[in-house]
């Protein structure tokens, strides 16, 4: 495990925005939250019909506004528009400007996937290619276009590294920071899944949910017979600041990340060693024992779900911090998943409330919430886990 400061200055998180199958607005969200009600539907993808998080309608109309400011805008793809939906939100209520010169690092696992799919329907049956399929198709195109929306003159980065791409935006834009090459990062993720070619690959591994039951994805349940995992889309944007500011939602405390040998390239080990040592180095300078909370990767498949309660199991022994996962209420939106893991920890810091998983025994809170664990990990076996404290 690697010995190093990785948090050498305080790190702020001093906005936090998303649209996901529970709303926009923070309030809304939250009141989703506290009720033991998922937000995923079933509908049809091709010949088959399966679970899915989608946009409520309210959200997905005040999303699609953005649509009509500009005419480009009718040429992007979900994953775009929703990224810049929430990053004017989002530093909007961190009251940023765009002569700040901040930062933008925002990542996707899939990127255009609806775009990306409806060129290649096109050029099957027409034979040419669309004169903007390929820019419009790139993953880049989703940092750029933010960048455009928001006129900031700061550097742009956008990536992916599968399911854990959203916080390892967070690192990068934590990087940045700490070197003194910029003093604001917007950070994010943006996901829009939701297509029949798809859900169609999640079929083909198994992996997806195929009953229909009160609850389709039965994250963290590990007596549950059948894999239940469930796509979810949204985006989430995040603004980071150098030092402990006044406005702080949470302060970052910690950061880990690993990445382990695969013997199968959807798979972790066992006892997922890539969790143990990204947990581990996220844990360096704190007592195991003041972590009040983990919010778990938890997927709802078998083997995921599994390895990752064994590796928690591992680092923090018999006396295990509170459990919980959001999953099972909006699904997995991939590369944006750690954020919204990230979101609920910072909404449960502020109120003070613990979200369980309502199939699961309770949990009750007995203590003031203060620092909360946040794992995620995607296919290629790259953990990042991420310490966030009250301020």
């Amino acid at each position: 495990m690697r010995q190093i400061i990785l948090v050498q200055t305080a790190v702020s998180i001093t906005a936090l925005a998303s649209v996901s199958p529970l709303g926009h607005r923070p309030e809304e969200i939250w009141q989703h939250y506290l009720l033991p009600k998922h937000h995923l539907s079933l509908a049809d993808f091709g010949t088959r019909k399966a679970y899915a998080g989608f946009l409520n309608s309210a959200t997905q109309t005040w999303v699609n506004q953005l649509r009509e400011e500009n005419p480009n805008y009718h040429l992007l793809d979900k994953s775009v528009i929703n990224a810049i939906a929430v990053s004017r939100m989002a530093v909007q209520m961190a009251q940023w400007k765009a002569d700040d010169s901040f930062g933008i690092n925002f990542g996707s696992s899939r990127g255009a996937t609806t775009l990306f799919e409806h060129y290649h329907a096109d050029f099957l049956q027409n034979k040419s290619a669309h004169t903007l399929s390929s820019p419009t198709t790139t993953l880049g195109n989703i940092s750029s276009w933010i960048a455009q929306d928001l006129q900031t003159q700061g550097p742009e980065i956008s990536h992916s590294i599968t399911c854990s791409t959203g916080l390892h935006a967070l690192l990068n834009g934590l990087a940045w920071l700490q070197s003194g090459m910029a003093k604001q990062f917007l950070i994010g993720a943006s996901e829009a899944p939701l297509t029949d070619f798809t859900v169609a690959q999640m079929q083909a591994m198994k992996i997806y949910a195929r009953e229909n039951q009160d609850y389709p994805c039965r994250a963290m349940d590990l007596a549950k017979k059948t894999n239940s995992m469930v796509l979810g889309e949204g985006a989430v944007a995040c603004c980071l600041e150098l030092g402990r500011k006044a406005n702080a939602m949470a302060i970052i405390e910690g950061i880990g990340f690993a990445t382990e040998l695969l013997a199968h390239n959807v798979s972790i080990t066992a006892e997922a060693d890539c969790f143990q040592k990204s947990m581990q180095m996220a844990l360096q300078g704190h007592d195991p024992n003041s972590i009040d909370a983990i919010i778990l990767h938890a997927p709802g498949t078998l083997k995921g779900d599994s390895a990752e309660y064994k590796a928690v199991q591992k680092v923090f022994g018999k006396s295990l911090p509170l459990l919980t996962s959001n999953k099972w209420k909006i699904g997995h939106s991939l590369g944006a998943s750690g954020l919204f893991s990230l979101e609920l920890a910072l909404m449960m810091l502020e109120q003070q409330v613990f979200v369980p998983v309502p199939y699961l025994p309770a949990n009750k809170l007995a203590k003031p919430l203060q620092k909360i664990l946040i794992n995620a990990v995607g296919f290629g076996g790259n953990a990042v886990s991420i310490l966030a404290g009250k301020p």
